[in-house]
């Protein structure tokens, strides 16, 4: 299962396969077909009030982990993450993200559930 994590603002890679978007919102200052995001599943990303509390710097990553994770219980999260293994198991899918630190994001929390 080939997962990756990257900005969405770095030009596609022939490698990338699959793009996801994982954020609720569109990245500033870049358009749609500049972005060739394929999926843009939002309600598999978190939720207003946690990604507020977590840049707020209320909370730690591994705090802010947990409590996206239980998020991704809900229904239709789980329903989402379950696609998006589907499309990792044929094939590359990458976890496109606007955040400077991707490997500190709820993107890189995806990506460790979606390999596991």
């Amino acid at each position: 299962m080939s997962v990756r994590v990257r900005r969405v603002y770095e030009s596609p890679d022939p490698d990338d396969g699959v793009r996801v978007l994982v954020d609720r919102l569109w990245p500033r200052g870049l358009s749609k077909d500049a972005a060739h995001v394929d999926e843009w599943p939002k309600a598999l990303t978190p939720s207003t009030e946690l990604r507020r509390w977590y840049h707020a710097g209320e909370g730690s990553h591994e705090e802010f982990s947990r409590r996206y994770e239980a998020e991704l219980a809900a229904p239709e999260a789980a329903e989402l993450l379950e696609h998006v293994r589907e499309l990792a198991g044929n094939g590359a899918v990458t976890l496109l993200t606007a955040a400077k630190d991707p490997e500190e994001s709820h993107a890189a929390v995806l990506a460790r559930l979606l390999r596991a």
